[in-house]
């Protein structure tokens, strides 16, 4: 077991903290360049529904067509019940607020005043609720429709101003709707089927380290490990959702999920000491990953009858008998469900600060767009409700995503219209090159959480550019409009929510460590093995979220008065612990180690 932060000199400490992971150039790349598995296929159906959602957009002649195709590309999950669930529950959602929007339209015509105060009052509030419920991933793109159906009011005839205002917003979420419905259901496979999937790949990357352990596959089983079963949960929970899968089945396949994270885990371990697998321990491992890729599972697993020499493979091995043995109901603690708001919605204020701050953002843009009289960058109010966010760590280290994402969106688009679209006559090559930058942007947006951001700002650039009109454009102005337009509102959300109430990344470390704490906990007073590989998927998880909170706090600027030298040593013990967290967590897949209450006190303490 590694020494507590404690033991470790200044001179180490810091050294540790120079070699975490950051959000560099390099590191960027490598994400960009990642195949990780699944990916590939994610990001085709994603362009293959942004061009469906163009295709059917120019036959409706619906106008600003990159609203809903960035509704598309923001929304589109990878199964197809996650797909036909959100867009069912978006498009519920918009019944009721057309009905609000009418009468908002109504209150506001011909009344400049009224108008920015509704405007103003519907940011505060769908920022709001991005911040303080569960309505999140939607809120953002929510407000942004509804804003900018209001904002669109100037630009159509008055007599008919309130009907097509009305079917704008409708058809800005219904067009990307049915297409996530109706061709979700087509091309996106079932969540079973990626659960599967997702086991056999942890299988495969297990059997390639047992046999040929190289630093780059190292390095890829890591970051696979890192992100623990929830994204395997969450399939669980969407197949349950068909009806066509049997309980003990899923039962089965979700003990296998967390089962299949804990062998990777091992794998490692063994890798990196440089152990040597029995052929009968990979015989064991591949006929299983044989089962798993058919969509099937092993309903018995009989583990090598010679033991392994190998410590850690010995224990590996013990793993096997319960891979696909569910917890039995009476071991299963029931779980407590959340409510829509969050438990701090009303009582902390950086929920009503956030939403202060995307007001002013969003109030700032539309008061340049209407004094400049240029309406051509009303996309800088569109980019505020798409790049604002909660901390001042996150905003700096997707800065550099963000410009970077938006420029090359916008240059392809710049591009496409010199050299592309004069030589399209028709609609087919108009919807290849769409389909092209979306399978790029969609690429970038599939891979890691890290640099899925860029994704979607190349996207946002590239069809606020040259989805204008019908059918391909020439149109340089309107092109170089949007572009300055994205660029304002970048800046404008940028200075506001770095300046007023700056959120430190800092701040959020403490409880991301305590629910690792939590979990280090429960996995050492678990009853069973499968308690405790399902305890150790969840500190996966949550381990790679504090990771990704320690690298924000690491861009942060230091505030003004405070040690500097004390809050790199904080930032290095943190890291410590978060190591040490780490391998206690697989060291308890193994053993319960003597005095580990008193460990995990001790790291808690640490990390104060």
């Amino acid at each position: 077991m590694v020494p507590p932060a404690t033991d470790l000199s200044p001179e180490q400490g810091e050294q540790d903290r120079n070699n975490s992971p950051k959000l560099t150039l390099s590191r960027i790349w490598a994400l960009v360049c990642n195949p990780a598995p699944g990916r590939l296929g994610y990001a085709l159906r994603m362009a293959a529904g942004c061009t469906a959602t163009v295709l059917v957009g120019e036959v409706w002649q619906v106008p600003d067509l990159a609203v809903p195709a960035l509704v598309t590309m923001a929304l589109w999950q990878k199964d197809r019940v996650t797909n036909a669930v959100a867009a069912i529950g978006l498009n519920i959602i918009i019944l009721f607020l057309l009905a609000f929007v009418y009468g908002l339209i109504r209150l506001t015509l011909d009344h400049p005043l009224w108008l920015i105060i509704v405007i103003a009052l519907l940011s505060f509030g769908f920022f709001f609720l991005g911040s303080a419920s569960k309505l999140k991933p939607v809120a953002y793109m929510l407000g942004l429709i509804i804003v900018y159906a209001l904002i669109a009011i100037d630009q159509v005839p008055v007599g008919e101003i309130v009907t097509r205002a009305v079917l704008y917003a409708d058809l800005f979420l219904a067009v990307p709707g049915a297409v996530m419905v109706v061709l979700g259901l087509f091309i996106c496979p079932s969540p079973k089927t990626l659960l599967t999937e997702g086991i056999t790949e942890r299988l495969k990357l297990s059997i390639s380290l047992l046999q040929n352990p190289d630093p780059a596959l190292l390095d890829h089983a890591s970051t696979l490990l890192n992100t623990g079963a929830s994204e395997m949960m969450r399939n669980v929970k969407m197949a349950k959702l068909e009806k066509i899968w049997s309980p003990q089945d899923l039962a089965c396949l979700q003990q296998a999920a967390n089962a299949s994270v804990a062998v990777l885990a091992l794998s490692c371990n063994a890798a990196r000491s440089g152990a040597t697998a029995s052929a009968e321990l990979l015989g064991t491992l591949t006929e299983m990953v044989t089962i798993f890729a058919q969509g099937d599972y092993p309903t018995s697993i009989t583990p090598p009858a010679n033991p392994e020499k190998n410590v850690t493979l010995r224990n590996l091995a013990s793993l096997l008998p319960t891979f696909t043995t569910p917890i039995t109901e009476d071991s299963k603690k029931s779980e407590e469900k959340s409510g829509f708001f969050a438990p701090d919605a009303f009582s902390n204020p950086d929920h009503i600060r956030f939403a202060v701050k995307g007001t002013a953002a969003v109030m700032s843009s539309y008061l340049l767009f209407k004094m400049l009289d240029w309406p051509g960058i009303h996309t800088c109010i569109i980019t505020c409700f798409i790049v604002a966010l909660p901390t001042t760590g996150e905003m700096i280290s997707k800065l550099t995503l963000r410009i970077t994402g938006a420029l090359i969106g916008g240059v392809i688009g710049i591009l496409s219209i010199i050299w592309v679209m004069p030589h399209l006559d028709g609609i087919t090559g108009f919807l290849v090159l769409v389909f092209g930058v979306s399978l790029l942007a969609a690429w970038v947006k599939a891979g890691n959480q890290r640099i899925a951001y860029a994704g979607f700002q190349i996207g946002l650039a590239f069809y606020l550019t040259d989805l204008n009109g019908y059918g391909p454009t020439s149109d340089m102005t309107t092109a170089r409009d949007r572009i300055v337009g994205i660029m304002i509102g970048n800046f404008i959300t940028y200075a506001i929510f770095t300046s007023f109430w700056p959120a430190s990344a800092r701040n959020l470390v403490p409880a991301k460590l305590k629910a690792i704490f939590q979990l280090l906990r429960k996995q050492e007073q678990a009853p069973t093995i499968q308690q405790r590989e399902a305890l150790f998927a969840q500190a996966q998880s949550a381990l790679d979220a504090a990771k990704l909170t320690l690298e924000y706090t690491q861009t942060e600027p230091v505030n003004p008065g405070a040690s500097t030298q004390q809050l790199q040593h904080q930032l290095a013990t943190w890291h410590s612990t978060l190591i040490q967290a780490d391998h206690l967590a697989t060291t308890l897949l193994e053993d319960t180690p003597a005095h580990t209450t008193a460990y995990i006190e001790q790291l808690e303490h640490n990390a104060q």
